[in-house]
């Protein structure tokens, strides 16, 4: 079972940002900015392109719900969207808040937040998701 898989049951705690019935959108705690959220799907599969044509295209679509919200709460330029899945074997998107494309060098020092803050960060996008995907 991977870390991400234990995030997604609850069994190790996460800052979450949104889910379904199918995938799990959640804070990054290695953040590039405040608001780099990662959206992963419930079921195990390490590589993104394993996934079926449907179930990744409604991946994409959560993920595009969660980019929307991220948008909404921490106003960008753009929210960027990266695949690299080479460190937790379980796929997942990053989404990044943009300002310049500078903001999705992942060799950027990771900046720190309190846990206040990224739980403050974390209800500010589930309150734009679920305004989004309930209206």
């Amino acid at each position: 079972m991977t870390i991400f898989t234990r995030i997604a049951q609850g069994e190790i705690p996460s800052y979450k940002c949104a889910e379904n019935d199918e995938f799990y959108a959640f804070l990054d705690i290695n953040p590039l900015v405040k608001g780099h959220t990662l959206c992963i799907p419930r079921r195990e599969v390490d590589y993104i392109f394993d996934m079926d044509d449907d179930e990744i295209a409604r991946f994409q679509t959560f993920a595009k719900h969660v980019a929307q919200a991220i948008k909404a709460a921490f106003p960008c330029i753009k929210v960027g969207q990266a695949v690299l899945g080479l460190e937790v074997p379980h796929a997942h998107i990053h989404l990044v808040p943009m300002q310049s494309e500078r903001d999705m060098n992942f060799a950027n020092p990771k900046q720190s937040f309190t846990a206040d803050e990224m739980q403050a960060a974390a209800d500010a996008i589930l309150a734009e998701y679920r305004r989004i995907t309930e209206s």
